[in-house]
């Protein structure tokens, strides 16, 4: 069974930047797209960011585009989320996902496999 495990999560100000990893068991990790959700108290699971199974064609939501990137690196089985120029909407529980497929797509029920989550706040 496919573990992962987020970090990097914490408290920033307006304008700040945080790394988030995600470390993943299993030996198929290069075989799969992967992806990062986020979710706000009250509202649903949305699409951050989305990486083919080889690290090309990365998706990104229109509020994160030209400020995070998503990137891995499969030899060490860890997908990652660099989030610059923070705004107090990205406030969140960011969530790593394993893709049912290799090539990305960002929609949440084309993933089989989510971490636990690491907590974004963001303050002014």
């Amino acid at each position: 069974q496919v573990q992962l495990v987020e970090s990097g999560g914490g408290a920033v100000q307006v304008g700040d930047s945080l790394s988030l990893s995600c470390a993943v068991s299993g030996r198929t990790f290069s075989n799969y797209a992967m992806g990062w959700f986020r979710q706000a108290p009250g509202k649903e699971r949305d699409f951050v960011a989305a990486i083919s199974y080889s690290g090309a064609s990365p998706h990104y939501a229109d509020s994160v585009k030209d400020r995070f990137t998503i990137s891995r690196d499969n030899a060490k089985n860890t997908v990652y989320l660099q989030m610059n120029s923070l705004k107090p909407e990205d406030t969140a529980v960011y969530y790593c996902a394993k893709g049912r497929n290799p090539q990305a797509v960002p929609h949440p029920d084309d993933f089989d496999s989510w971490g636990q989550g690491t907590q974004v706040t963001v303050s002014s």
